[in-house]
């Protein structure tokens, strides 16, 4: 039985296949395209995994969509009547693009796919039905609540319910234009950054400021009970009518405009990112402890692109009443191309999931395309780049040595990782004892904001040596504290500091991985997961007597994590990475050439 899946159209394009029960294949759209959040039909996603399943299109039994398009388009009309008339003349515009690209999703997959080579079956599982699916079928869970949330799907931006053995179930939902997701988006907006791609920068952010807006957010955006629900008080927001997020009435509740993008950031903007992640976390540890009593289940299961708030996974995990939660690492619209997938597997095939091993199904979600050794020799020899070949015995313990010495290297093993996440197989890594580290990165590698925090990969036995948390964080999704014995304490001077001024006072003796707030953003590495990627940190450890390095994605601002050792080598060129490491292929930057018709990455990328 062979089930591809897609999502696409919204943002954030993908493709996944199954092929008798087992994920083989799963990535999204940009990396292909070199198109940030790409939203176009997964031509080039869905031809990798065809061709990862040595499957052609004819042999597809299934393809599953990842939403409802009729409801979708249902939903805006209602939506427009609603707000009328100030709604309706942008609804109006909208609908003819939302019928050609989506209420006829049906005849566009069938025309891309091939009408005369496609046989299957199209399956049109709900948006939050996918989500849910993502989250819990790949779950080390038999038996598992689940909590999906997100900016909006059909309808639902909100919902939650249980998963048992081959089976999931919706219990209740918030629907739009309720919507955690987008209160949270609204601020993205308001505070200067881009929607559906600056979130994680209002995350990182937040440390900096003071709640001191908490109350006003509580009190005028968002009516939010005990139990977890809510309701957004529309007349702050244009998003339902209009074209902006937010309006003047929500200008003057905090005081002046929206910041212009790429503008200064002040100390306003680090209070409400610090003020509307509180509020977050607050709402979800209400859902979850909603979920919980309603449920009474032990585990729980998370998914949507709020999920991909990893400070409010942390509080969720150590304040919440679950014994143990698990995250799908591709929470948003791309991971709903595998959830779209499995639904089909075991909803309609009613495929067994008892006597499976389902807990590894994600294959850590290393999903994406691997390039052989000879392809990549061959890459380099044709365009005559200098290369040093090695055993492959020996590449982490040379590449440990570079580290130790606080070169930056750009890291590139095994197959590509499925998610937003870089997990150490196109990573950018370097030494967390290094003080200079955060800043050389940010400014010189990924030319991006100074206050962007960086994340740890640590050993996954060492994990409760640095870190207050205890067991697997393998997608990088939990932030947790790091522990008191290797902080490093304030002076009276450094208190007094606020905002930004706090970027450059060390918080630890791992100073490039630990956020001003004396936390981190943790991922654990086991050996069976990825060996070359637990070797080099084992290395680095050997030297160092740490097993934690830095890791960050493989890319500059505004493009997608690199996918071929072609966009490697344009990276590693473009920036100040000391060495690249292709698989057995070690590459110093001081005896490059210089890049031969290279254009302005900042031309070539739409920047987040």
């Amino acid at each position: 039985m062979n089930i591809l899946g897609i999502s696409c159209f919204y943002h954030d394009s993908a493709a996944a296949i199954l092929k008798n029960g087992e994920v083989v294949a799963a990535a999204q759209e940009e990396r292909f395209t070199r198109k940030r959040h790409d939203a176009n039909f997964p031509l080039r996603s869905i031809e990798y995994c065809l061709q990862t399943a040595n499957l052609k299109v004819s042999d597809l039994d299934y393809v599953a969509f990842y939403d409802k398009p009729f409801l979708k388009f249902e939903r805006i009309i209602e939506s427009a009547l609603s707000v009328a008339p100030k709604g309706l003349p942008t609804f109006m515009k909208a609908i003819p693009i939302w019928m050609s690209q989506k209420l006829f999703a049906g005849e566009e997959i069938k025309k891309q796919l091939g009408k005369k080579e496609f046989k299957g079956k199209l399956i049109f599982p709900e948006h939050h039905e996918s989500h849910a699916a993502s989250a819990f079928f790949p779950s080390p869970f038999l038996d598992a609540a689940f909590l999906t949330v997100d900016g909006v799907g059909e309808w639902t931006t909100t919902s939650y319910g249980v998963g048992r053995d081959n089976r999931i179930e919706i219990l209740s939902d918030i629907k739009f234009p309720h919507s955690l997701g987008l209160l949270y988006s609204a601020i993205t907006y308001y505070t200067g950054f881009k929607v559906n791609s600056g979130e994680y920068k209002v995350m990182g952010l937040a440390p900096y400021g003071e709640p001191k807006y908490v109350n006003l957010i509580l009190d005028n955006l968002i009516d939010l009970k005990e139990d977890g629900s809510y309701k957004i008080n529309l007349e702050y927001f244009d998003y339902v009518g209009g074209d902006r997020m937010t309006n003047k009435k929500f200008d003057k509740l905090f005081g002046a405009p929206p910041r212009k993008p790429e503008s200064k950031l002040s100390q306003r903007e680090m209070d409400l990112a610090r003020s509307v992640q509180e509020v977050i976390e607050i709402a979800l540890l209400k859902m979850a402890n909603h979920v919980h009593k309603t449920t009474g289940m032990r585990h729980l299961c998370l998914s949507g692109g709020v999920a991909l708030n990893c400070v409010a996974n942390g509080k969720i995990l150590r304040e919440g009443p679950f014994d143990d939660i698990w995250i799908q690492p591709a929470s948003g619209d791309a991971g709903s191309a595998l959830g779209a997938a499995l639904i089909t597997h075991f909803h309609v095939n009613n495929a067994p999931r008892k006597g499976t091993n389902f807990a590894k199904m994600q294959k850590a979600s290393y999903l994406g395309p691997e390039y052989s050794e000879e392809y990549i020799e061959n890459y380099f020899k044709t365009n005559n780049i200098p290369y040093e070949k090695v055993p492959r015995s020996n590449v982490a313990e040379r590449t440990a040595k570079v580290l130790a010495d606080e070169k930056i290297v750009g890291w590139f093993q095994g197959r590509m990782e499925f998610g937003p996440r870089a997990l150490g197989a196109r990573s950018i890594i370097g030494d967390p004892r290094s003080k200079n580290m955060q800043s050389i990165m940010n400014l010189k590698i990924k030319f991006r904001e100074s206050f962007r925090p960086f994340a740890p990969s640590v050993l996954r036995e060492d994990v409760s040596k640095y870190f207050e948390h205890e067991g697997d964080s393998p997608y990088m999704l939990i932030v947790a504290p790091v522990k008191d014995s290797i902080r490093i304490k304030m002076n009276s001077e450094q208190e007094k500091l606020f905002g930004i001024e706090k970027l450059n006072v060390p918080r630890s003796t791992l100073p490039s991985i630990t956020h001003v707030d004396y936390s981190a953003r943790i991922q654990t590495v086991s050996r069976e997961d990825h060996a070359m990627y637990y070797d080099l940190i084992s290395e680095f450890k050997k030297i160092t007597d740490v097993g934690v390095v830095v890791n960050t994605s493989f890319n500059v601002r505004g493009e997608p994590i690199v996918c071929t050792p072609e966009d490697a080598y344009r990276c590693f060129m473009r920036t100040n990475i000391d060495f690249l490491v292709v698989e057995n292929f070690i590459l110093d930057k001081t005896k490059q050439p210089e890049l031969k018709n290279d254009t302005d990455w900042k031309n070539e990328f739409e920047l987040d």
